[in-house]
């Protein structure tokens, strides 16, 4: 049984762009404080076959013509690493792993992740980039012309 599916939220990995404003109201801080909470617990357990949907975390910022994704990974290297983008979901996978050498305790997390971010279909995908420096993986999702057309400025009076 997969203890995940118990939480009535934030069973899915699948995270959409708008869910990254800042929140409205206190109860949606709280949810998403509760959430994060949650998703270090689960972490701790080590689960055969589970991936982690919260980790690695990210900062997702648009202007009018791309989208910027920028997600930490202390102690990967590219090599370890997979970016997809299908039907207007980025997902990005990898695997991290810590050597232990002799070892009495350890807090470091190691295994599989998984995070799908739904960026639209307003993304251009052959044009789409990514760079990693210093375990810090940055990703432009430049828009499609059309999209970059459809962002009209209304002035108020």
């Amino acid at each position: 049984m997969n203890v995940r599916s118990l939480i009535p939220w934030g069973n899915s990995s699948t995270l959409e762009a708008s869910r990254f404003a800042e929140p409205t109201s206190p109860f949606q801080a709280l949810h998403q404080e509760v959430n994060r909470l949650f998703d270090d617990l689960w972490r701790d357990f080590d689960l055969p076959g589970r991936s982690i949907s919260a980790w690695p975390q990210i900062e997702l910022s648009e202007t009018d013509d791309q989208l910027k994704v920028v997600a930490e990974l202390p102690g990967l290297e590219e090599r370890n690493l997979e970016l997809t983008l299908d039907n207007g979901v980025l997902t990005l996978k990898g695997h991290k792993t810590v050597e232990q050498h002799n070892t009495l305790y350890s807090e470091r997390w190691e295994g599989a992740f998984e995070r799908d971010i739904v960026v639209g279909q307003d993304v251009d995908p052959d044009k789409v980039k990514a760079s990693f420096n210093n375990g810090v993986l940055t990703i432009l999702l430049p828009k499609k012309a059309e999209a970059q057309r459809q962002v009209k400025r209304i002035s108020i009076h």
